[in-house]
């Protein structure tokens, strides 16, 4: 190994280990105690060197199953796809359909209550303060890694006239449940910010604090009210985020160029 810090020196052993392939994604690294062993060093130095790689997002800790390579494709969510008037109807929801294309299996775990609304909750649904919303959390996971989280939330008189107050997940998703309800939404404002994780971000997403996440926020209406506001953040470096405008004619002619799929445009205004 290079000269440096004997951490620093078993960290880059290790990471060339990962980038030959010697250890894939979704591999469980020996543990602090076994490499320390290995290495012949203490178990400070050996726990420094994997939090190397954590600060890397080379690898994330998982309480059952240790220490696992992390997944290093870059996954592309074209987040228009979801309010596309004409997408077919199926029985799962915009992450599965995302999975599921990249051959990647798809899990969540998912809670829901009714809490008051903080005043940048309040802003972005137009209620008042301390007024009852409904919150849908879901952190996602691809081949049980740590995707993303998305907590969601609705003024309390809709989601219960929806039906989305419902304590389970809802498998096509609640865009296509408020359309079907009669509250189909006829507008969206995305806003997306990279900024470094917070450390309940870094805690939900297993990785280190400051790591760079997507902060994408869509707020939802009809012609008459906002329905919802969505917060879904993921790790930059694994995720890229793309809008299709237009009508489907032309989107299969960039897919084309492109030599990916076409997915659904979103009608131009």
């Amino acid at each position: 190994m290079a000269d440096g810090p004997t951490y620093l020196r078993i960290a880059g052993f290790l990471r060339d280990e990962i980038r030959s392939g010697t250890y894939k994604p979704g591999d469980r690294l020996p543990s602090i105690a076994e490499f320390a062993e290995q290495m012949q060093v203490s178990i400070t130095t050996s726990r420094n060197a994997i939090q190397v790689l954590v600060a890397e997002n080379l690898v994330y800790t998982a309480t059952s199953r240790g220490t696992i390579v992390r997944n290093q494709e870059v996954l592309e969510s074209v987040v228009t796809d979801p309010i596309r008037r004409d997408r077919p109807k199926t029985a799962h929801d915009i992450f599965e359909e995302i999975a599921r294309a990249a051959n990647r299996v798809p899990s969540k775990e998912f809670s829901t209550r009714m809490e008051p609304a903080d005043e940048q909750v309040a802003r972005w649904l137009g209620v008042a303060p301390d007024s009852w919303v409904l919150a849908r959390t879901v952190v996602q996971f691809l081949d049980n890694e740590p995707w993303s989280w998305e907590v969601s939330f609705y003024p309390r008189d809709l989601a219960e006239a929806a039906g989305i107050d419902s304590p389970r997940d809802i498998g096509e998703g609640t865009t296509r449940r408020l359309a079907d309800r009669g509250y189909g939404e006829t507008a969206h404002r995305d806003t997306v910010q990279a900024r470094p994780a917070t450390p309940e971000e870094a805690a939900v997403l297993d990785v280190a604090p400051g790591t760079i996440l997507l902060d994408h926020l869509r707020i939802g209406a009809t012609h008459d009210r906002v329905t919802r506001a969505t917060r879904h953040r993921s790790l930059a470096g694994q995720n890229q985020l793309a809008y299709q405008l237009g009508d489907r004619k032309g989107a299969e002619v960039i897919a084309r160029t492109l030599g990916i799929s076409p997915g659904f445009a979103a009608p131009l205004p």
